[in-house]
């Protein structure tokens, strides 16, 4: 080769298809790793604190299984795989130390919630075993733990109760002790609801947000608006569900299948259609009442009427007195879990005056 002439593959450089190819190839790769930063800033930004948290948490724990595999990796020699392994280990549990720790971040929680608390009331357990020399301190003392620990109580809200107002007057009463706690997901379809084509949802989801802030402004016990959330679950229900079992705190609901499927679960559940039942005034077989039948009813001859609390009573033979009022007599209470209904006949029957309206 003369002095000062190129090798025949640095020669070949200069042609301008190879340049052409080379600065095609930068550009496609600068593209490529443009696009990936730009994923992952993207994915970082819409990413909770919990889940970024974890992810470095389970970063770290995989890195660290990596490096305790690096110098078995490194001693074989077979086809260079000791050059190789220990990078391909580090990637791999990196990896996998990243998907465990935030696919499976709400049951390490709930584990590590669990032990905390199995602790903390062992602890309890033998501060009052210590403490049972001396009755009335004792006792004293574990009273007043008692009430701490029931002002750190929260129940969840669900979207009914709230619509349904009754929660604003019942809060106020010292029956609810603790924290009202609304998920953001309960607010979000409350405002849905409120934003909905239909007047009555429309006028639904107003009142609720209008109950939230009479609550806020006026209870007598904290109302706390939490963003924990569960992205794989969709359905509201579901997630209030399982937010309740993962914070060990009772739902209060008028919703009956959600009654249902909470209970289903282990779930606790306040339900205020079963406190109004309850603190309704007991009407027994043979007491007389004034009732106005105001339709028909499923069986021929039967009449339907209301109290002033939403009550059905059943009037037999009570279609003939359509939209007059008259003295019924009781005869049967049914007692559900939706509610309450009355069976009655007319007293008129038996010579008692009738009024009409």
């Amino acid at each position: 080769m003369k002095p000062g002439t190129l090798p025949p593959l640095l020669g070949y450089t200069n042609s301008w298809p190879w340049g052409i190819a080379v600065g095609a190839g930068v550009l496609v790769t600068l593209a490529v790793l443009s696009a990936l930063i730009s994923w992952i800033v993207t994915q970082i930004r819409q990413a909770r604190f919990g889940d970024l948290v974890a992810a470095a948490g389970g970063l770290i724990v995989g890195l660290l299984i990596a490096l305790l595999l690096t110098i078995p990796l490194s001693q074989i020699k077979f086809a260079g795989l000791n050059q190789w392994l220990p990078v391909l280990s580090a990637i791999l549990f990196g990896y996998l130390g990243v998907a465990v720790t935030v696919l499976k971040r709400e049951d390490m929680s709930r584990a590590f919630s669990n032990v905390f608390h199995r602790r903390q009331n062992r602890e309890q357990l033998e501060g009052d075993e210590g403490e049972a020399g001396d009755e009335r301190p004792a006792r004293g003392k574990r009273g007043k733990a008692a009430v701490a620990e029931k002002q750190q109580e929260k129940v969840l809200l669900d979207t009914s109760a709230i619509i349904d107002g009754r929660i604003a007057e019942i809060s106020g009463t010292g029956f609810i002790m603790g924290t009202l706690v609304v998920p953001r997901f309960v607010l979000e379809e409350l405002q849905r609801i409120a934003d909905s084509a239909d007047t009555l949802r429309r006028n639904r989801g107003r009142r609720g947000l209008d109950i939230l802030q009479r609550l806020k402004n006026e209870s007598t016990i904290p109302v706390e608006v939490t963003d924990t959330d569960f992205e794989t679950v969709h359905e509201v229900d579901a997630k209030l569900v399982k937010m309740a079992k993962l914070i060990h705190a009772p739902i209060i609901t008028n919703d009956f299948n959600l009654n249902k499927v909470a209970e289903l679960q282990g779930v606790k559940v306040l339900n205020i259609n079963e406190l109004a039942n309850a603190v309704k005034p007991a009407l027994l077989p043979g007491e007389d009442m004034f009732v106005k039948i105001i339709q028909e009813g499923k069986e021929m001859g039967q009449g339907v009427g209301y109290l002033d609390d939403g009550t059905m009573i059943v009037v037999e033979n009570g279609k003939s007195y359509m939209n007059a009022e008259l003295e019924v007599t009781v005869t049967r209470v049914l007692q559900t879990a939706a509610g309450r209904m009355i069976f009655a006949h007319p007293k008129a029957a038996s010579g008692a005056m009738r009024r009409t309206s």
